[in-house]
């Protein structure tokens, strides 16, 4: 792709960060492309959505994140409004999401402005509910404690028919999960739980998640759910800490919604958002969570060898059980795949 118009986020907490994005705004001035900070946090001023953010920056083709994962997630919620390419800079320390390293950044961008990049596509949640979120003013200056402003409520979506048993369609694009929680600590959760249409059961728990292949290392993955290849077209329900004998995550196709109803001696709950909270929801309101039309469009210097990042981001080798192993890291037979295998994704030949 030819870069026309750039969108940098950036961590200013870390002073990696702040510097690498004095790189980016350098290599732009050289190369005659605007860039634009994005998603700045101020004290004095609210943040805005990822529509009105984009439309403000003029719906850049290429955003940049310089930071970890939480960086890359504010950068993609707004790439994925106007269709644009999402470059992570790794400067965390468990990213799954982030591509190259910070000292990489400028060769990066060069490759990718002459055409040298490949584009990876991620599937992203949306969601319907029974009414608009709402957050309430006590909630919201807890979030600004130390901090900047919160993210306001998603808006509704034009195309919305409310009346019409499905409810009003919520303008969220989600990378790695939706999050039902309980407020109160003294208060469980209790959610119905219905899969593709269907009751599965009513949980009382701390929470419910519904996640995407690429939020299953993430919150997902912290409450005992199970990791799936981001390649996958999957939606993963997971309970948090539910008081029944059945807590196991479930994997749904992604043509089998999964809707979450507040039962009526529930407390209050926190819906979020990759992990920014965008409402309360009361006993008798429900959300439905879908695949959503859009994707996010990943930047990648090559294949995403996404098994090696699992074993060095978990450090599955420091297990006590591998200290002795001699296994090679790769299978991968030197010779063409025999007619019984069907094509595979594979290693290239050593």
């Amino acid at each position: 792709m030819t870069v026309t118009r750039l969108g940098l986020v950036v961590h200013s907490g870390r002073a990696a960060a702040r510097d690498a994005a004095a790189r980016v705004h350098d290599w732009c001035g050289r190369h005659g492309i605007p860039c634009t900070d994005v998603d700045v946090w101020s004290a004095d001023s609210a943040r805005r959505d990822a529509r009105s953010e984009a439309e403000a920056a003029g719906n850049p083709d290429l955003v940049v994140t310089l930071g970890g994962d939480g960086t890359f997630l504010r950068g993609a919620r707004i790439a994925a409004r106007c269709s644009a390419d999402v470059l992570g800079v790794d400067i965390g320390r468990v990213g799954f999401l982030t591509e190259v390293m910070v000292d990489d950044v400028v060769s990066t961008l060069t490759a990718v402005h002459e055409g040298r990049a490949q584009i990876e596509e991620r599937m992203l949640l949306t969601m319907r509910a029974s009414r608009r979120l709402v957050l309430p003013a006590e909630l919201e200056a807890m979030l600004r404690y130390e901090r900047g402003p919160a993210l306001p409520p998603p808006q509704v979506r034009p195309d919305t028919l409310e009346g019409d048993g499905w409810g009003v369609a919520l303008d969220v694009l989600a990378l790695n999960d939706i999050v039902v929680e309980k407020l109160s600590r003294d208060r469980q959760a209790s959610i119905g739980v219905y899969l593709a249409g269907r009751l599965l059961a009513s949980y009382s728990a701390d929470g419910v998640i519904v996640s995407t292949p690429t939020g299953s290392t993430a919150y997902s993955f912290a409450a005992g759910g199970p990791v799936l290849s981001p390649r996958l077209e999957a939606l993963v329900f997971t309970p948090v800490a539910a008081h029944m004998a059945f807590g196991r995550s479930v994997v749904t196709a992604p043509d089998e919604p999964v809707a979450l109803r507040i039962l009526p001696h529930s407390g209050q709950v926190a819906v979020t958002v990759d992990g920014q909270l965008s409402g309360v929801l009361d006993p008798g309101d429900w959300i439905g969570v879908f695949p959503a039309k859009r994707r996010l469009r990943l930047i990648r210097m090559g294949p995403t060898d996404f098994y090696s990042r699992l074993r060095d981001r978990f450090r599955l080798t420091d297990a006590p059980a591998t200290a002795e192993d001699e296994s090679a890291p790769l299978f991968r037979p030197n010779s063409p795949p025999p007619a019984d295998v069907p094509p595979s994704t594979l290693p290239p030949v050593p």
